[in-house]
């Protein structure tokens, strides 16, 4: 297998209040919710870096795409890291989220590894970390 992963699809609960959240409370670029004529397929698509998008997609459907059994949501199953290029910007990024609804789980603070991070849910509790690792060369 290729390294491709090309979408990071997350399963909610409330469409239209994750996309209000990713969308106006963090800002980040998409069309709307798409394929609402379709069962199952209303899905929203928020652009990242070049090839890479995430999709948010009702629990539901996704679970219905999948078949699988929808469990309840654990936010330890994942997180998506955010990597940023100061502990600044990490600060900035982290108020953000808290402005927009998020819940902040880990406030920002030096790690023991010498980085800058913090956890913050969004509206169903996927977990974020907002990052700054100097070890990384991500931003030249």
């Amino acid at each position: 297998m290729k390294p491709r992963i090309t979408v990071i699809t997350l399963g909610v609960d409330d469409l239209e209040r994750s996309v209000s959240f990713y969308r106006d409370g963090l800002g980040l670029p998409t069309q709307g919710i798409v394929g609402k004529e379709f069962e199952h397929g209303a899905v929203a698509f928020f652009e990242f870096q070049a090839g890479l998008k995430l999709a948010l997609w009702n629990r539901k459907d996704l679970a219905h795409e999948a078949n699988v059994h929808q469990t309840p949501p654990s936010p330890t199953e994942c997180t998506i890291g955010h990597n940023v290029s100061s502990k600044e910007e990490v600060d900035q990024v982290m108020e953000q989220a808290k402005s927009a609804g998020a819940t902040i789980t880990d406030p920002a603070h030096d790690t023991f590894w010498g980085g800058y991070s913090g956890h913050f849910q969004d509206p169903d509790g996927h977990l974020w970390e907002v990052v700054w690792n100097p070890h990384w060369d991500l931003f030249e």
